[in-house]
């Protein structure tokens, strides 16, 4: 991780629900608020968990076209997927971050967070939609990762920090003691008391 010098007038972004733990320890140590970007996970097709796009915010979904290629899929394939998971993202957005407006994020050093990457087609469409907002400096910290993927990522952050890189990667969750799914509440109440710590010190 880069030293919290080196992150001037910096904001830590975690993608919900997984890495809001995670970056509020990122957000402590940096001395930096902490906000949100919800993202949602366009997954195969009777395989939920791995992801094959991703939505953010607005912008249309981004898919791993190599790996649609590789299994015959097509994009159009997925619009009930797509708009099943937009609507997710839209509540998920209204009940973390209520009627605030996104953090700016222009000029700024931004340290996106998650809890690991798989094939980190999740965070690579957080990054592109964050990188269109300008920011001085684009960071994406995980504690795990996939050694391919952090590889990859490199294209799309201006640093990638990936603690532990497996050889035998298989899945985020195996590298965690306590897996279990954070809830709504643990993330709102993550958010709250990282906001109530900032305005203290």
């Amino acid at each position: 991780m880069p030293a919290p010098g080196d992150l001037p007038n910096s904001v830590v972004i975690a993608l919900p629900r997984g890495g809001v733990p995670v970056a509020a320890e990122v957000a402590r140590a940096l001395g930096a608020p902490l906000d949100v970007l919800v993202a949602r996970k366009i997954g195969l097709p009777g395989r939920p968990e791995t992801g094959i796009g991703a939505i953010v915010g607005d912008d249309p979904p981004l898919f791993d076209q190599r790996a649609l290629e590789m299994l015959g899929l097509r994009e159009d394939r997925f619009g009930p997927d797509v708009a099943r998971e937009r609507a997710e993202l839209s509540r998920r957005a209204l009940l973390y971050r209520g009627d605030q407006s996104a953090p700016r994020v222009k000029d700024r050093a931004v340290v996106l967070v998650d809890d690991g990457l798989a094939t980190g087609v999740t965070a690579r469409a957080a990054l592109r939609h964050l990188r269109r907002l300008q920011p001085a400096r684009l960071v994406l910290a995980v504690p795990v990762c996939a050694s391919e993927t952090a590889d990859e990522m490199r294209a799309e952050a201006d640093d990638v920090v990936c603690l532990h890189q497996p050889t035998d990667f298989r899945a985020v969750g195996l590298w965690y003691d306590d897996f279990e799914q954070v809830s709504d509440d643990e993330v709102i109440e993550d958010l709250h008391a990282h906001s109530a710590s900032m305005h203290d010190s």
